[in-house]
């Protein structure tokens, strides 16, 4: 059965890749195979048309959320949904929600996902490419994809590097030995950019290393987690209000805030569960520091719903921006819909039954 993954980034407003060292030389028409794209749904792998086509991304949205509706009218009916503040509260509260795949590019695939499972300890879960789309994605983790947060990479033929910007932090790993891991690192030719100790004011050992496409990953000291991918850190402009819109509109808690004026940021942690045994979404504020650049390289989060339409009406009322109207998507009929939080970052959310049933 198709698994679940294809056109979402088809709506993902990008900088171009023009100024990149290695700019891929690919044609494309921006509608080409749109029906195909939209039936595979990938959580962020191929090439977004901004960047492949240097659009303009309104035009793009819009062009696309029209081809959406076109293929969708007259055998779907949508969900009606409107509903007050304190219904949405109410039900983001109680919905059954939990982050699916954290989704980046690479510029290679089979070096990354050696390094993932060699030095890091995740396990290949799948593996797949789509030739006439030009792109092959793979998915890892430590337990399967039903219970566990995965990491979703996408490979786009012949773009070997991307810009990952200023606004993306670093992913956390949960270690047992943090020193026996960086040991590891670098015997396989790992950069590490922190050696192991204490976090300032704390005891948790911590060390830092680069994968082999420039992403940052924190490692973390701790004993056996059922979750050991337990973070992804993003930079926002303003920290109180991206914990209000968390808050109401994904019902994540505050699990914890932290303020260091020596260094000049503060973070908070929020989830849906404790540090220690959940995948969380480290958010940290830089003083003075109100903008970032998003590169071309970390895309975005997933997460589960057990209604998209609702989900999406409460984003709207708690201040994110839908890019993709909640609903089934043409050819497998999982429902989706896409969202920018207030900073701009993209977030996806995906049908609880209609996500296992793509498993199967």
């Amino acid at each position: 059965m198709a698994s679940l993954s294809v056109a979402l980034n088809l709506l993902t407003p990008r900088p171009s890749l023009l100024h990149s060292p290695s700019p891929p030389s690919f044609k494309f028409s921006p509608f080409h195979n749109t029906s195909r794209r939209l039936a595979l749904f990938q959580l962020g792998i191929a090439l977004p048309q901004a960047q492949l086509f240097n659009a303009e991304a309104p035009k793009l949205l819009a062009a696309e959320g029209n081809t959406i509706k076109a293929a969708t009218a007259g055998n779907i009916t949508q969900e009606s949904t409107s509903f007050t503040e304190v219904d949405a509260m109410d039900w983001v509260k109680n919905d059954n929600r939990r982050m699916l795949h954290f989704v980046y590019s690479v510029g290679d695939l089979d070096k990354t996902i050696k390094f993932y499972t060699e030095c890091l300890g995740m396990k290949l879960l799948r593996k797949r490419d789509i030739p006439e789309d030009r792109y092959t994605n793979a998915f890892l983790g430590y337990g399967p994809e039903e219970s566990n947060v995965t990491v979703e990479l996408t490979y786009n033929y012949g773009v070997n590097k991307y810009d990952i910007g200023t606004g993306f932090g670093h992913f956390g790993i949960a270690v047992e030995d943090v020193a026996k891991t960086v040991d590891l690192v670098k015997a396989k030719g790992g950069k590490v950019t922190k050696e192991p100790g204490p976090v300032t004011n704390g005891s948790t050992v911590t060390a830092m290393i680069e994968d082999p496409n420039g992403y940052n990953f924190e490692l973390l000291e701790r004993g056996p987690s059922p979750e050991p991918l337990c973070k992804v850190m993003l930079r926002v402009g303003d920290l109180d209000r991206s914990i209000n819109f968390y808050k109401k509109a994904f019902g994540m808690e505050l699990l914890g805030k932290r303020d260091n004026p020596e260094y000049k940021y503060t973070k908070a942690i929020m989830g849906y569960g404790p540090e220690d045994k959940n995948a969380v979404l480290e958010l940290t504020y830089n003083y003075g520091v109100t903008e970032y650049d998003k590169g071309n390289g970390y895309t975005q989060i997933a997460l589960s719903t057990d209604n998209v339409y609702k989900s999406a009406e409460a984003i709207k009322l708690f201040g994110g921006k839908i890019i993709r109207e909640p609903g089934p998507l043409p050819g497998i009929n999982t429902k989706i819909t896409a969202c920018l939080d207030p900073d701009g970052w993209k977030l996806v959310f995906v049908d609880n039954i209609d996500f296992l049933r793509e498993l199967e």
